[in-house]
């Protein structure tokens, strides 16, 4: 719910999520491989899960940094009342 006190310069994190994610890529690609070679089967596949995982987030963040900015309501416009249908 909004509450008309966020900062009108707030900026999201999503540049240093990106970079944090290549850093886990590479690291994630360098110990699925490394463990492969060394015959630890059970790393490897661990290490590939992650892989995957950082991959899918490198890929929502590139996604979120293409779309740009999105509408923001203004300080002028009152915050969005809550759902009255609760349980």
């Amino acid at each position: 719910m909004r509450t008309g006190s966020e900062p009108r310069t707030a900026r999201s994190a999503l540049r240093a999520r990106f970079w944090l994610s290549l850093w886990g890529l590479l690291w994630a690609l360098v110990g699925t491989v490394a463990f492969a070679l060394a015959g630890r089967p059970g790393w490897a596949i661990a290490c590939g899960v992650l892989l995957l995982v950082v991959t899918v987030d490198l890929a929502v963040v590139l996604r979120h940094i293409r779309q740009g900015p999105h509408y923001q309501p203004g300080p002028d416009i009152p915050p969005y009342r809550p759902p009255d249908d609760r349980p």
